[in-house]
């Protein structure tokens, strides 16, 4: 039953993985990382990205701005940048190995143990960029919250609230480091059958060894 579910769980792995990927990407570029809600001016909705600051207007639909200077961005921003660059890179490697590493792909039928290093490697990818994108969306969330609830902060100024963008980015690293999960578990099954395989061959012969010593004259 190992093998019959083998394949399937390996192309679980590789859509759940594929799925956190582009959401992974896309939160990169979703400019909705921070809300600012102006309750003097309902009409308006500013939000915040890591690359550009955006205005929606009722009237007006959206305008951004980039920003201009990397250097100016607070540092949750900045190192917000090359974490999701770096979970980005991390997922498409791994899924290009990964996906080379698949038992139904005909490539490397006879080299089923450099397949298997091949899906190791892609699920440990997975987990490192899964990692990589929960860790800069918590941080922009936790800053958010500081705040949020500092009581430095005049009660009328408004306050920067949770985007979308934090919720997408979550749900992206939930779904690569379950990816990751699913083809590393494909291959301790395979490991465990094959070993129950040997064991069970192994004492067919040596019953077999028996009943030839017994028959003996």
């Amino acid at each position: 039953m190992a093998l019959v579910y083998q394949p399937v769980m390996q192309l679980s792995g590789i859509l759940v993985s594929l799925l956190g990927w582009v959401l992974s990407c896309l939160t990169t570029y979703l400019p909705q990382w921070k809300n600012l809600n102006l309750e003097l001016n309902e009409l308006e909705i500013w939000t915040m990205g890591l690359w550009q600051a955006c205005v929606v207007q009722e009237e007006g639909g959206m305008q951004c701005k980039d920003f201009d200077s990397f250097l100016a961005l607070p540092p949750e921003l900045r190192i917000s940048r090359i974490l999701m660059f770096f979970s980005n890179g991390s997922g498409l490697l791994g899924l290009l190995l990964s996906g080379f590493g698949l038992d139904c792909l005909k490539i490397g039928e006879g080299q089923q143990e450099q397949k298997k290093r091949l899906l190791l490697f892609g699920g440990m990818l997975f987990w490192i960029s899964g990692i990589t994108a929960i860790v800069p969306v918590s941080w922009v969330a936790h800053s958010t919250v500081q705040e949020f609830w500092d009581e430095n902060i005049p009660d009328i100024v408004p306050r920067w609230d949770f985007g979308e963008a934090l919720f997408v980015g979550w749900l992206a690293g939930f779904c690569l480091i379950l990816g990751g999960s699913l083809l590393n578990c494909t291959i301790c099954s395979t490991e465990v059958h094959q070993s129950s395989v040997h064991y069970a061959v192994a004492e067919q012969q040596d019953q077999c060894q028996c009943l030839e010593t017994e028959t003996r004259p």
